[in-house]
C-alpha cells in the first residue's frame, strides 16, 4: 500500500507540473504598469547575450540574475551568429537561443526578446551578416527589396525557434523589440511599420515595442507600439517621454540603462560608480519604473565578432573582445561589488516576508605557467591558391567575412613616393620582399607610407585585417572590407595583384615546423599542455603584439598590446582535463616560445602607442 499510495502521490506531481507547464499567462499594457495575468508587473530585467557566454554556464548565469533579484532577461539575437552564410542557419551550440529562453523559464525567469536584424551591441556590422554586402548596390536598414527579402526569411527562421516560447502561445517571452535605436539612423515610418509586419508575419504575437535614446524617440518611435527609452534614469523625463509618444499613457520601461560601458583598444577600461548606480536604481524602482540593465552580464564577444564605433566627428574605434562592460556580473559570471549593492537595492523593493536566493559560488580559477610553443607555422609559408585580379578585391568580392586577407604585387618597375592604400579597412603590415617596412592603421587615419628605391621585381605584401565592421552611427552602410578602392605608388596605380584569403574559421591545414626565431613576420605559434584539473583562467598576452588565440579548436578571441585588455577569458568548459591544445596568431612579434594563463584578469593596463 505504501507503494502504491507513493507511486499515486508521483503520479499526482508529475500531474500538477504538466498542468503548470502548460498554464498560458497573459502580458498586457497597463496605462502606467505592464500588468501579467492582469497583475501589476515591475520589470526588473538583466541583458546577458547566450553568444557571448559559453553554453555550459547558461544556467549558473541565470541562476546569478534571480540572486541578484532580476525577474526578466532581456536579450539581443545576432543575425550573423544564426545564419552566417547566406540560407544556411545555425541554431546549435552558443547560438541555441531556443535553449537560452528555455533555460530561463525553467528557473522562472521571463524574456523580453530583441531579435531585430539590426542589434548594435558592439557586435560586428551591427548584427548584419557581411554577405549582404556582396552586393554593393543592396542597402541595409532600408526598404530596398533585395534587403526586406533576406531579412524577412531570417525571421521566418527565427519565428520558428522562438514564437513557440511567446507567452501568448504558453512561454515566456513577454514582448519583442522591433528594429533597435532606430532614431539614431533615420525617421522612416514606412521602413518601421514593415518592420512590424514582418515579425508578425513569422508569429511574433503579442506585444512589440521600440527603444530610442531620448532625443532620437522623435525619429525612432512607432505609433501605436509602445516606446520605451535607453540611457535615461530621471524617472520624471522618462515618464513625460513615453507619455509624449504613447498618447498620454505607459507603461515605463527604460530598455536599456547603462551601470557600466564597453571598452574599445587603445582606451582606458570604462566604467561606473557602483554607489551612485544603486541609488539611482532605488529612485527608478522606487517610482514604479520598469528596467533593463544593460548590460548585467557581458560576457566576451568571441572571434572575430567586435564591432567598431564611428562618427562624423570621431575616428575609427574597434571594440575589444572582453565585453566585461563593469556590469554587475563580470566577464567570466563571477558577481562584483556592484552586483551586491544592486541586490540590496532590489531586496528592499521585493514584499515584505520575500526573501532573495543565495548567492551561487563564484567559479573556480587556475593559473597555468609555463606553456611550451614549440611548433610556428609562418603565414608566407602557407599562402595556398590565390585569386588573381588585375586590381585588389574587398573581402566581400573575394567572398570572405572575417579574418586577413594578403594582398600581393610584383612591382613593374622602379619607383619611389608615397605608397597609399586608399579606403584601406582597416589595420595592414606591409612587407617588400618579405620584410616588414610599415604597419598602417585606420584608426590612426594612416594609410600610406614613404617607399624609397624600390627596384623592379621587388614582391610588395599588404596584409590586411579586418578590425571589426562599424555597428552604429551614419557610417553603417559603408562597411566593406580590406582594400576597397586601389593602391597608389607615387602617381601611379598598382595592378596585377594576387590575393590570399585568410578568414581563419580554423587552423586546420596550416604546416608548422620547429619554433625559431625569425624575422618580424606573423605566424602561427602552436603548443600543448596538459591539465589534470580544470577551471577559470586568463591567458596572459603580456609579451605578444597583435593577433588572436584558439585553444582546443574555439577561437577564443582576439588580444592586441596596447590594451586595456591584456588577458584572454578561458572558461573551465572550455578546458580539458588531460592534453589540451593552443594556437597563438601574432602579426606583430615574433620569436614567441611560451605563454601563461592567470588566475584573474587584466583589463586595464593601455600602452602607450
Amino acid at each position: 500500500m505504501k507503494k502504491l499510495a507513493a507511486l499515486l502521490l508521483f503520479s499526482a506531481l508529475l500531474s500538477n507540473f504538466s498542468i503548470a507547464q502548460k498554464v498560458k499567462h497573459t502580458f498586457a499594457l497597463g496605462d502606467s504598469v505592464f500588468l501579467l495575468d492582469k497583475k501589476p508587473m515591475q520589470l526588473i530585467s538583466g541583458e546577458m547575450h547566450c553568444t557571448r557566454l559559453p553554453r555550459a554556464y547558461w544556467r549558473q548565469r541565470i541562476k546569478m540574475a534571480k540572486a541578484m533579484g532580476l525577474n526578466t532577461i532581456g536579450t539581443y539575437v545576432f543575425w550573423n551568429a544564426q545564419e552566417p552564410e547566406e540560407g544556411k542557419f545555425d541554431f546549435t551550440g552558443n547560438n541555441d537561443i531556443a535553449e537560452f529562453v528555455r533555460i530561463a523559464k525553467e528557473e522562472g525567469m521571463w524574456v523580453v526578446l530583441r531579435p531585430s536584424p539590426y542589434a548594435c551591441a558592439e557586435w560586428e556590422f551591427g548584427g548584419y551578416p557581411y554577405w549582404l554586402l556582396k552586393d554593393k548596390n543592396l542597402k541595409v536598414r532600408s526598404k530596398d527589396p533585395k534587403f526586406l527579402k533576406y531579412y524577412r526569411d531570417y525571421i521566418m527562421q527565427l519565428g520558428k525557434q522562438l514564437s513557440p516560447l511567446l507567452i501568448t502561445n504558453g512561454g515566456n517571452i513577454l514582448m519583442v523589440q522591433i528594429e533597435n535605436e532606430y532614431g539614431s539612423y533615420s525617421n522612416d515610418k514606412e521602413y518601421l511599420d514593415i518592420n512590424r509586419k514582418i515579425f508578425r508575419e513569422g508569429g511574433f504575437t503579442g506585444l512589440l515595442f521600440t527603444c530610442d535614446g531620448p532625443s532620437q524617440m522623435p525619429a525612432g518611435y512607432l505609433p501605436g507600439y509602445l516606446p520605451a527609452v535607453n540611457g535615461l534614469d530621471n524617472p520624471k523625463e522618462v515618464k513625460a517621454l513615453i507619455n509624449k509618444y504613447h498618447d498620454g499613457k505607459g507603461p515605463y520601461y527604460i530598455a536599456e540603462w547603462y551601470p557600466g560601458w564597453f571598452d574599445s583598444w587603445g582606451k582606458p577600461h570604462q566604467g561606473s560608480n557602483a554607489d551612485e548606480d544603486a541609488k539611482k536604481l532605488d529612485t527608478v524602482l522606487s517610482a514604479g519604473i520598469s528596467i533593463n540593465l544593460y548590460m548585467f552580464h557581458g560576457g566576451t564577444t568571441r572571434g572575430f565578432m567586435n564591432g567598431a564605433n564611428m562618427g562624423k566627428h570621431d575616428p575609427y574605434s574597434p571594440q575589444t573582445s572582453s565585453y566585461d562592460y563593469d556590469a554587475p556580473l563580470d566577464e567570466s559570471g563571477n558577481p562584483t561589488a556592484k552586483f551586491y549593492k544592486f541586490r540590496e537595492i532590489i531586496q528592499k523593493h521585493l514584499p515584505r516576508g520575500v526573501k532573495l536566493p543565495p548567492v551561487p559560488a563564484k567559479n573556480k580559477t587556475v593559473a597555468i605557467p609555463n606553456i611550451k610553443l614549440t611548433g610556428r607555422g609562418d603565414l608566407f609559408s602557407n599562402l595556398g591558391k590565390p585569386i588573381a585580379a588585375d586590381k585588389p578585391l574587398c573581402f566581400e568580392d573575394l567572398g570572405q567575412g572575417y579574418g586577413f586577407v594578403l594582398y600581393r604585387t610584383t612591382l613593374k618597375e622602379a619607383a619611389s613616393g608615397l605608397l597609399r592604400v586608399k579606403q584601406m579597412r582597416d589595420y595592414a603590415t606591409v612587407y617588400l620582399n618579405g620584410k616588414r617596412i610599415s604597419v598602417l592603421d585606420r584608426r590612426l587615419s594612416q594609410d600610406s607610407l614613404k617607399l624609397d628605391d624600390a627596384k623592379k621585381g621587388d614582391v610588395l605584401d599588404i596584409l590586411v585585417e579586418n578590425n571589426g565592421r562599424i555597428n552604429y552611427g551614419p557610417y553603417l552602410t559603408d562597411n566593406r572590407q580590406g582594400i576597397t578602392e586601389k593602391v597608389t605608388l607615387g602617381d601611379k596605380e598598382l595592378t596585377g595583384w594576387k590575393m590570399y584569403k585568410f578568414p581563419f574559421g580554423n587552423t586546420a591545414g596550416f604546416k608548422f615546423s620547429q619554433n625559431n626565431d625569425a624575422d618580424l613576420q606573423p605566424a602561427l605559434y602552436q603548443g600543448s599542455f596538459n591539465l589534470s584539473n580544470v577551471g577559470d583562467t586568463y591567458l596572459d598576452m603580456h609579451g605578444f603584439g597583435k593577433g588572436f588565440v584558439f585553444l582546443n579548436g574555439i577561437n577564443i578571441g582576439k588580444y592586441w598590446n596596447i590594451g586595456p585588455q591584456q588577458t584572454l577569458y578561458i572558461p573551465a568548459s572550455w578546458l580539458k582535463k588531460g592534453l589540451n591544445q593552443i594556437v597563438v596568431f601574432d602579426e606583430l612579434k615574433s620569436g614567441h616560445t611560451k605563454i601563461s594563463a592567470l588566475d584573474h584578469p587584466v583589463l586595464n593596463e593601455v600602452i602607450k602607442e
